[in-house]
C-alpha cells in the first residue's frame, strides 16, 4: 500500500479527479503517515514545494476518517496577507469534502466574526494575536469555540521561532490545548532553516507524542542563474531594471520601505509598469497591487520581505534583489519565487547600490554555495512574555489562583527552562507593584496593570511588540497606508510631501488626535519615514565577507562593473590574513580594529574599552576609535580582554539592535538584567575571536 492509499477515499478521489493531480510531491507523500499517526512535525521544502497541501491533506483525511466536528484545525500565519492568500485555496479543498473554512484577523468585520463564533468553521485561519483576542474577550465563549481543536498548522514557522512572537504563539497553543483537554498535534512549515531538529523540539515542547523532521530529498539538477551587478544608486538600479527583461514579470526585493517607495518612483519615471507591496500599505492598496501584478506580464512589483512568505503573485520570470538580504534563509525564500513553471529555472539578479551591500551579496552567495543556512535561535528566558501570559490568563479565566497557572503555561518550551521558583517570584513582584491584585488568593489585573495595559479593552496585551507612533494616510475616503509620524515634521518651505504606494502625495490636513493625514497627488518628490533598527549580521556572514576579501577568485555571474569594484575593494583590504583580526593605526592616533565578527561582539567589546579614546563607534565589521589616548595601553587592554577565560561583558543597552522588552515593567530589574544578558550573549563570537591572532599595522600618511 502506498502512502497515498492511506488517505481517506473521498480525499483520494478529489485529488485525482477534482484537482487532476497525477501524483503527490515527495514532501506530500512523506508527510502522510506521520501526520495520520498524530505526530508533531516540521515540514521542510523549497518555496512552492507544496507544504500547505502536505500538511492539510492528511489532516483533512483524519478529519473525515475520525469524524472530527466543530473547529478542529487552526492554521496560523505570521501576516494577515498570507491568511487572505490561503483562504480561497483551503476553502476550495474544504468545500470538496463538505468542510468549512473561516478567517479571523484585525481586518475581518465584527459581523463576520460573530458568525464564526456562533457557528465555528472546521478550519480557522488566524494570527497568534487574533487567537489571543478570542481567548481573553468576555464576549466570546472560548471554551465552546476551542473545545474540539485537535491540530495546529503553523505556516512559515521560522518567522515566529526567532523572536518573542514564537513564545506567544506556543503559549496560546498551550492554553487552547488545556481548554480542548488534549495534546494538540503541531505541524510547522518552512522552506529554509539551519537547525530543523531544534526547531521541531521547540515547537513540540512538552508534548508526549512522537516528533519528526520531514525533509525528503528534492530532485533538482538545474543550477540557478545568479548574476551580480554594481550600479551605485537606486536611480541607476531603476534604469537597469527598465532596460532588462522587458516583457517579463519581475519581483524586486528591497530591504526597507523607504527605498521600496524611492525605487518605485524611479521606475515609473522610466515608464515601467510598477506596483508596490509592503506592510504599511493599506490592505486595499496592497491587495490591488498584488492582484494587478499577478494578472500582468510586462511589469514590476517592488516589495519588502513580506513577499518572501509564500503570498501568491502568479508565475514570475525574474527576481531582482537591490543590495542584499541579511541572511541566506531570506535569499533562498526569494529565489524560490522563480522557476515554478515547467521549462523555467530559478534566478536572481543582485543590483548593488552600496559597496558594503555588494560585499555582503558576495559573502551571502559564498555561504549559500557552501550549504550554510542560519540556525533559528529562540530568544532565551522570555520572562516578560510569561508576565504577559499571566495577565492574559487572568482575563481569560476572569480570575485565577497562582497554583493553577503552571497547568496552563509551564509546558511552553521557553518557560520550562526557567526555574519554577523564579516564575513564582515574578507573580509576587506583579502583585507587589499593583500590576496584579490578589483577592482571597484569586489573581486579577491590578490598578497599575489597568493603567499600563487596559486601554481599548487591553489591546496592548495582544501583541508582544511595541508599535511605533504611526499616522494613517487618506486620499479622500481611500486609505493609502500608514507612515511614522516623523514624516510630518514641521517644514518652513511648506506642507510635507510623502511617498506611498510608489506615488508622491502632498499633505492637506493632519488630524493629530485621530492620527490621520489627508493628502492629494503632487508631482513633487517626497520621502516617508518608517523607523526600524537594523539587526546585527551573523558572525558567519561577517567571516564570509572577510573570506571574499582574502580570496583571489572571480566568481561566476559578476558583471564587468562588479569585477572592477571587487578588485578595487580587495586592493584596499590587501592586509587581511586568515585566522587573525587586525588593528590599523594611523598617524593621528585613530584606530580601527577589524574583527569581522558582527555588531553584537563589537558593541560589547567597545563598551569594555570606554575611556580609551575620544569616541568609539562600531559596525558589523569592526570597532573605530577616534584619537586614542594611549595606543600601547589600548592594544594591551584588547589582548587582556581576549585572553580571559571567562567574560562577564554584556551588550550596552543603548545599542539600537537591542529590542525593547515590551512587558518589562512587570519584572524586577534583576529579572530584566538576567533576560538581556541571556539574550545578548556573545560567547560564540568571543571564543572564535579569542582563538585568533591580533595583527597590528601602522599606516603612515
Amino acid at each position: 500500500m502506498s502512502h497515498f492509499d492511506k488517505l481517506n477515499p473521498a480525499l483520494q478521489h478529489h485529488i485525482v479527479n477534482s484537482l487532476g493531480w497525477p501524483g503527490l510531491r515527495p514532501l506530500q507523500e512523506a508527510t502522510i503517515e506521520p501526520v495520520l499517526r498524530g505526530e508533531h512535525a516540521i515540514l521542510l521544502a523549497p518555496t512552492a514545494g507544496g507544504k500547505t497541501e502536505a500538511a492539510s491533506f492528511p489532516v483533512l483525511s483524519r478529519m473525515l476518517t475520525e469524524n472530527w466536528s466543530g473547529l478542529s484545525v487552526i492554521y496560523i500565519c505570521p501576516i494577515k496577507a498570507l491568511l487572505n492568500n490561503l483562504e480561497s485555496r483551503l476553502t476550495y479543498y474544504g468545500h470538496l469534502l463538505g468542510r468549512s473554512v473561516g478567517v479571523w484577523h484585525g481586518d475581518i468585520s465584527p459581523s463576520k466574526k460573530a458568525k464564526l463564533l456562533a457557528n465555528p468553521p472546521d478550519i480557522l485561519l488566524a494570527t497568534p494575536e487574533s487567537l489571543e483576542v478570542i481567548l481573553v474577550s468576555m464576549r466570546t465563549d472560548h471554551r465552546y469555540f476551542f473545545a474540539n481543536v485537535r491540530t495546529v498548522i503553523i505556516d512559515e514557522v521560522h518567522a515566529f521561532a526567532g523572536d518573542d512572537r514564537g513564545w506567544h504563539l506556543l503559549s496560546v497553543m498551550e492554553r487552547i490545548g488545556v481548554i480542548a483537554g488534549r495534546e494538540l498535534q503541531r505541524l510547522g512549515l518552512s522552506a529554509t532553516v539551519g537547525n530543523p531538529q531544534v526547531l521541531c523540539d521547540w515547537l513540540a515542547g512538552s508534548c508526549k507524542s512522537n516528533r519528526s523532521v520531514i525533509n525528503p530529498p528534492v530532485e533538482n539538477n538545474v543550477v540557478p542563474d545568479i548574476q551580480v551587478d554594481w550600479v551605485g544608486s537606486v536611480k541607476n538600479a531603476a534604469i537597469v531594471i527598465s532596460r532588462l527583461h522587458r516583457g517579463e514579470k519581475r519581483l524586486v526585493f528591497v530591504d526597507s520601505r523607504s527605498r521600496v517607495e524611492e525605487l518605485a518612483i524611479e521606475l515609473r519615471a522610466q515608464g515601467v509598469s510598477t506596483y508596490v507591496s509592503h506592510s504599511c500599505l493599506s490592505l486595499e492598496e496592497r491587495t490591488s497591487a498584488e492582484e494587478a501584478f499577478a494578472q500582468g506580464s510586462n511589469c514590476v512589483i517592488v516589495a519588502t520581505s513580506t513577499l518572501e512568505l509564500g503570498i501568491d503573485v502568479g508565475d514570475l520570470d525574474r527576481v531582482i534583489q537591490i543590495d542584499a538580504p541579511s541572511t541566506v534563509s531570506s535569499f533562498l525564500q526569494r529565489i524560490g519565487r522563480t522557476g515554478r513553471r515547467s521549462g523555467s529555472s530559478r534566478n536572481c539578479l543582485f543590483l548593488a547600490t552600496k559597496e558594503d551591500a555588494f560585499l555582503r551579496a558576495l559573502a551571502l552567495l559564498e555561504l549559500w554555495r557552501n550549504g550554510f543556512v542560519e540556525p533559528i535561535i529562540p530568544p532565551p528566558q522570555p520572562m516578560h512574555i510569561y508576565a504577559q501570559q499571566v495577565m492574559a490568563l487572568t482575563l481569560q479565566e476572569q480570575g485565577i489562583i497562582a497554583q493553577d497557572i503552571p497547568a496552563w503555561l509551564h509546558g511552553t518550551t521557553g518557560f520550562k527552562s526557567i526555574p519554577p521558583a523564579k516564575l513564582l517570584q515574578s507573580i509576587d513582584y506583579m502583585i507587589n507593584t499593583g500590576i496584579l491584585h490578589s483577592d482571597s488568593g484569586i489573581l486579577g489585573i491590578g490598578s497599575k496593570g489597568e493603567r499600563s495595559f487596559g486601554q481599548k479593552n487591553f489591546m496592548e496585551l495582544f501583541s508582544v511588540f511595541t508599535s511605533p507612533p504611526m499616522v494613517k494616510v487618506f486620499y479622500g475616503k481611500q486609505e493609502l497606508g500608514e507612515v511614522h509620524q516623523l514624516t510630518f515634521a514641521v517644514k518652513e518651505e511648506g506642507p510635507s510631501v510623502l511617498t506611498l504606494g510608489g506615488r508622491s502625495w502632498q499633505t492637506k490636513y493632519i488630524d493629530w488626535p485621530r492620527k490621520k493625514a489627508y493628502v492629494e497627488p503632487t508631482e513633487m518628490r517626497g520621502r516617508s519615514q518608517w523607523l526600524s533598527a537594523g539587526q546585527p549580521m551573523h558572525y558567519e556572514m561577517c567571516q564570509s565577507m572577510a573570506s571574499v576579501l582574502r580570496s583571489e577568485s572571480i566568481y561566476e555571474g559578476l558583471s564587468a562593473r562588479a569585477i572592477s569594484l571587487l578588485e578595487q575593494i580587495r586592493e584596499e583590504f590587501d592586509w587581511i590574513t586568515p585566522n587573525a583580526t587586525t588593528l590599523i593605526i594611523d598617524a593621528d592616533k585613530n584606530v580601527i580594529w577589524w574583527t569581522f565578527s558582527g555588531k553584537l561582539f563589537n558593541a560589547v567589546i567597545a563598551s569594555a574599552l570606554t575611556g580609551m579614546a575620544d569616541k568609539i563607534s562600531t559596525d558589523n565589521l569592526g570597532i573605530s576609535f577616534s584619537h586614542v589616548y594611549n595606543i600601547e595601553e589600548l592594544v594591551l587592554k584588547i589582548k587582556s580582554i581576549m585572553a580571559a577565560e571567562h567574560t562577564n561583558l554584556i551588550a550596552p543597552l543603548e545599542e539600537d539592535f537591542i529590542k525593547e522588552l515590551k512587558f518589562s515593567e512587570c519584572l524586577s530589574q534583576e529579572s530584566i538584567d538576567d533576560e538581556l544578558i541571556a539574550r545578548y550573549s556573545f560567547e560564540k563570537e568571543f571564543r572564535a575571536v579569542a582563538a585568533m591572532d591580533i595583527a597590528v599595522l601602522h599606516q603612515h600618511s
